[in-house]
């Protein structure tokens, strides 16, 4: 199965677009059927990978380049020691306020971790991987960047990965990614606040809400709303038995909370 279904259109309507930093008349990605790689091990046991575009890099190294047409194809891997002081983020496409806010909000790196401390899951891989927040060039995520990521997850033993986007163009970036490692055999869960485009797409596995771009696992320092986001995704890692997008109840949950002034 081709990462991009119908790749020579997408390239060819890509080189016809203005590079529009609003993505006016841009070319979405558009598949009709996704791979699918089934989980082989329970969610205690496994070594969750993390993979997130927020353009995030520690404060002091090279960050990302938001400035070409096509975009930035590199990634880092950054340890989950280092703490949200110690980053800085290349953002476009999305208000970065939330992450500098709260680091979880849109890497929830503390809260994968206590699903580690109450074995939720077997562990959080020991470091993460940040990607930009602006790839146009779908094309090239999925014949550089997505296949270099499906390499390092199975260098480190990663047995399912969460992806988390943070901006529009980047559910696409993910959308690849996740096709891409799922093709690896890798099983994948990516969270989306923007079903449009994820539903173009097709990661084999969707967790969608109506959120926020710039905040997409949960609203800062609301560490209940992050919960009532991750729970449910990383649970359905387990549980799809085929390419699949279902809704978060994340909604209803923090209604009925705000309801009862509880927050």
């Amino acid at each position: 199965m081709e990462t991009i279904e119908k790749r020579d259109e997408f390239v060819s309507r890509f080189s016809k677009w203005n590079g529009d930093e609003k993505l006016a008349g841009y070319p979405f990605v558009e598949n009709r059927h996704a791979p699918f790689a089934p989980v082989r091990r329970a969610l205690p046991m496994l070594n969750l990978g993390l993979i997130t575009s927020a353009g995030a890099f520690i404060d002091g190294a090279p960050g990302f380049d938001l400035e070409s047409k096509g975009g930035d194809l590199s990634y880092k891997e950054i340890p989950v020691e280092v703490g949200a002081e110690d980053l800085d983020f290349a953002a476009k496409g999305y208000d970065d306020s939330a992450v500098r806010e709260d680091l979880n909000a849109q890497i929830p790196v503390d809260r994968l971790l206590e699903y580690e401390d109450n074995r939720v899951i077997g562990r959080l891989n020991h470091v993460w991987w940040s990607l930009s927040s602006y790839i146009p060039d779908a094309a090239a995520v999925a014949e550089q960047l997505a296949t270099k990521i499906a390499e390092r997850l199975k260098r480190y033993e990663v047995q399912a990965a969460l992806l988390i986007p943070a901006s529009r163009l980047c559910h696409q970036t993910l959308g690849v990614v996740a096709r891409e490692v799922e093709k690896h055999g890798i099983p994948t869960m990516m969270v989306s606040v923007d079903r449009t485009v994820s539903d173009k797409i097709r990661p084999p596995r969707v967790a969608y809400y109506n959120g926020e771009f710039g905040s997409v696992a949960g609203k800062p320092n609301w560490k209940q709303f992050q919960h009532r986001v991750l729970d449910e995704a990383i649970r359905w890692i387990e549980s799809f038995d085929q390419p699949t997008s279902r809704k978060l109840v994340v909604e209803l949950e923090s209604a009925v909370e705000a309801s009862r002034g509880e927050r």
